[in-house]
């Protein structure tokens, strides 16, 4: 998260390497996975990584009912506090589907990290 801090709280900051993006955005969402183990949402977040998590009724083929879905960008913002998932979802920033998709907005943030004038 380190990697990419700059960017997310400062829009004129230069965009994180491919590699550093990657990263960040796989070890944010396997924190997830782990922090809320289970199979009743997925978390996509292209063209990086896709988590199951949150415990409740599991799927086994197909497009699983529940669904989140954004941007590397979005998701780390929301990994790092920067903004609410109820923002994000508001501005169309993310792709939900399934009552049970809303519940990782209450295991976010993962990694806060503050605006630049807090640092």
């Amino acid at each position: 998260m380190l990697a990419v801090s700059d960017w997310l709280v400062e829009p004129t900051a230069p965009s994180p390497g491919r590699a550093a993006l990657a990263d960040a955005v796989r070890q944010s969402a396997r924190t997830l996975e782990h922090l809320a183990p289970g199979n009743s949402v997925e978390v996509r977040v292209p063209p990086f990584v896709a988590v199951q998590c949150i415990e409740g009724p599991r799927h086994t083929r197909g497009t699983p009912p529940n669904v989140v879905e954004m941007s590397p960008r979005t998701w780390l913002l929301l990994v790092a506090g920067v903004v609410s998932y109820d923002d994000a979802l508001a501005a169309g920033d993310i792709d939900a589907s399934g009552h049970r998709a809303g519940l990782i907005a209450d295991l976010l943030p993962l990694v806060p990290i503050g605006t630049s004038g807090d640092r």
